[in-house]
């Protein structure tokens, strides 16, 4: 952990909410999008995927998109559920170290992603542990869908540093996407990559830590 921190930005997919981007590729692959793979990755998407992340268009209208890829006549509820696929579980152990790190840091959420998603994990943290929505957890939370703008933009991270008047020399980022750990440093922020096989409680916080 880096010293002289005192506030935290943490990535949600694949940093607190257990992701696997394989099942929803899977999932439209097996619906008849034989190129989903080539549109969606964890690293790179095509503008219907941003345009989605950045509230330019809503559900009805990215649902008429993919079903124009597909070129077949999908449900709404196929593509929902294919979509949501990628969305696992939230860790029990994860959830009280946020519990933790509240007392001891000013805490920020950042995370690309969209109305679908939102609602999606939302209905898993309430049905699985009786939490309401993520933002029980945070200080402030910033959904790249509601505020028009997604990670690695350097400007998303300045928003957040005007809003809260963070230090970004005493602030923490965290991430799984080494693209948006560089767009925070590039804005001044500490950044963590969580690489592949890492976790927020076994390698970056450990139990009862404090400032």
């Amino acid at each position: 952990m880096i010293k002289g921190i005192r506030h935290i930005i943490l990535d949600l997919g694949g940093v607190i909410l257990n992701i696997d981007y394989q099942a929803t590729a899977k999932a439209f692959t097996e619906l008849g999008i034989r190129n989903f793979p080539e549109l969606y990755s964890q690293a790179v998407q095509t503008s219907l995927f941003d345009d989605f992340e950045t509230g330019k268009i809503d559900t009805p209208a990215f649902i008429a998109a993919m079903r124009q890829l597909a070129g077949i006549p999908l449900g709404e509820a196929d593509i929902i559920n294919a979509w949501n696929a990628m969305l696992l579980d939230f860790p029990l152990r994860r959830l009280q170290l946020l519990q933790q790190l509240q007392l001891h840091y000013d805490m920020v959420l950042l995370s690309n992603t969209n109305e679908i998603h939102e609602a999606a994990f939302n209905k898993i943290l309430n049905e699985r542990h009786g939490i309401p929505n993520i933002g029980v957890f945070f200080d402030k939370v910033y959904l790249s869908h509601r505020v028009g703008m997604r990670k690695p933009e350097v400007a998303i991270f300045r928003r957040i540093l005007d809003d809260t008047g963070f230090d970004a020399a005493k602030t923490l980022f965290i991430d799984d996407s080494i693209q948006h750990i560089e767009g925070a440093l590039k804005a001044g922020l500490k950044a963590i990559h969580l690489e592949p096989g890492m976790t927020l409680e076994e390698d970056i916080f450990r139990p009862q830590e404090g400032r």
